[in-house]
């Protein structure tokens, strides 16, 4: 299916079954039973939440089984699935076997795009392990600062059903996808997309890391204007390579040097396009400063440059990508600065739950308290502490598997002083901090970067940044 084309499905009587009742699964359902549709959802739990949740697409005459996600029902002719189930589930090797299409949401959404009848938004896409949400919100922000009706949409937590389906007329969509999505989304062609970085994620649903690359390559199948690829990882430049493009279709690179042509870098502290220029063997076009991007963190700078070159793939004109920098703000507890006390600077981030995103927080600073710890999700750490080892003045750790980063900091940093908490109560985060602050010396940073999950402590990651954030601010009040 091309770019633009629509595609038209007789929902009419077509028998669909729905895997999962939640954030995708139930607007799924909607949609399809709303175009006539025989839908049947399916979902592993049986709880009160699912038993009234189910109650309300009952009265609509949608059909639930609850309790058993595992068998495919009779006559089912389309499986759409929330992106989170493995596909090793009994239900998609059943529709495997009876030859029946698995699609995810993203893949509906993409389906149904102009089935409203207005004209369909193209989609600009980006993937990667680290730095999507950032990368989709600036890029949105670029957008609206070029006078383009726009949302940032997707895995970012905004349904793309919503926003296909919904009232308003978009002219391009900003689209975060997963991994998990574009597994799910065979048909799916973006106008132009990127992949930021590939580090080892999810290994667990996808099986290798080779599967998980080539799920993430997936975003760039089709394309028709660029494929956005990071020069400082090459895997993602292969990626590029091993896609089915349409004719014309260009590899644009982004990189925090110089930029060679058909890419964007830095010189002079300048954000600069060598790719949407008329002569890029000779011509830069200067798009903004690098006090532009909030924050100005290594990673972050990256983030934005591939961020505007999708909307100059877009044909964005420099001035906004300027604009739309300055106007963007961070979400919290990514890389969030939370307040300085004694020339000790204390940031929130919460969001780097895996050791690819610790690694780039780390390299934002000098001198740096390091706070880690928590569940691990089966990662090591012998190469982020390796590569960090200058910058820390010390560690406070806490956490389920506190003990894989000190045995790491031991092997690699043995001169680096450690603390460690013997405790997983929400409570250790501010002897976390306490102790972080006996450490630091004044122009350091004391950094919530825990390279680890968060629940084996708090409910999520925006829980335990808010605990930390809660621990500085009470600090900084006894100091004033």
């Amino acid at each position: 299916m091309g770019s633009q084309e629509v595609s038209t499905v007789d929902w009419q009587g077509k028998h669909v079954t729905v895997a999962g009742l939640g954030v995708s699964g139930i607007p799924a359902a909607r949609a399809l039973h709303e175009r006539g549709a025989l839908v049947t959802v399916v979902n592993d739990g049986d709880d009160e939440r699912a038993r009234a949740q189910a109650a309300e697409l009952e009265a609509l005459g949608i059909t639930v089984r609850l309790g058993d996600g595992a068998t495919l029902p009779p006559s089912t002719e389309l499986v759409v699935t929330a992106p989170g189930w493995q596909p090793d589930k009994p239900l998609f090797l059943a529709a495997a076997e009876a030859g029946v299409p698995v699609w995810g949401d993203v893949e509906l959404a993409w389906r149904l795009r102009g089935d409203n009848g207005r004209k369909a938004a193209p989609w600009l896409a980006v993937t990667g392990t680290n730095g999507k949400t950032t990368t989709v919100r600036m890029l949105a922000s670029i957008l609206e600062a070029a006078g383009l009706r726009t949302a940032a949409v997707g895995n970012i937590g905004v349904s793309l059903l919503d926003a296909v389906l919904g009232e308003t007329e978009y002219d391009v969509l900003a689209v975060e996808l997963s991994s998990y999505q574009l597994h799910w989304a065979p048909s799916l062609r973006a106008h132009s997309s990127a992949v930021l970085n590939l580090a080892p994620d999810h290994l667990d649903w996808h099986g290798s890391m080779e599967a998980y690359a080539a799920d993430k390559g997936r975003v760039y199948e089709g394309n028709t204007v660029a494929c956005v690829y990071n020069v400082a990882d090459p895997a993602t430049e292969d990626l590029v390579r091993e896609a089915d493009v349409e004719e014309g279709c260009r590899a644009i690179g982004f990189t925090l040097g110089a930029p060679g042509p058909s890419q964007l870098g830095v010189v002079d502290g300048i954000l600069v396009d060598r790719a949407f220029v008329a002569n890029r063997q000779k011509q830069a076009q200067e798009l903004a400063e690098v006090g532009d991007v909030n924050p100005p963190a290594p990673h972050n700078i990256a983030n934005a440059l591939a961020a505007a070159a999708l909307a100059r793939a877009f044909g964005v004109e420099p001035a906004a990508v300027r604009d739309g920098l300055r106007a963007f703000r961070p979400d919290a507890h990514r890389i969030e600065h939370v307040a300085d006390i004694g020339e000790v600077a204390y940031v929130d981030d919460s969001k780097a739950t895996n050791t690819h995103a610790t690694e780039a927080s780390l390299a934002a600073y000098d001198s740096i308290v390091w706070i880690a710890g928590g569940l691990a999700k089966g990662a090591t750490f012998d190469e982020l502490v390796t590569g960090a080892a200058k910058r820390l003045r010390g560690v406070v750790l806490m956490g389920a598997d506190r003990a894989l980063i000190r045995e790491a900091l031991t092997r690699h940093a043995p001169e680096v002083p450690v603390v460690d908490l013997d405790r997983t109560d929400t409570g250790a985060m501010s002897e976390a901090v306490a102790r972080a602050a006996e450490l630091a010396r004044p122009g350091d940073t004391v950094l919530l970067a825990p390279a680890c999950a968060s629940m084996d402590m708090f409910t999520n990651y925006n829980k335990r940044g808010e605990a930390f954030a809660d621990a500085v601010r009470a600090r900084a009040d006894e100091s004033a």
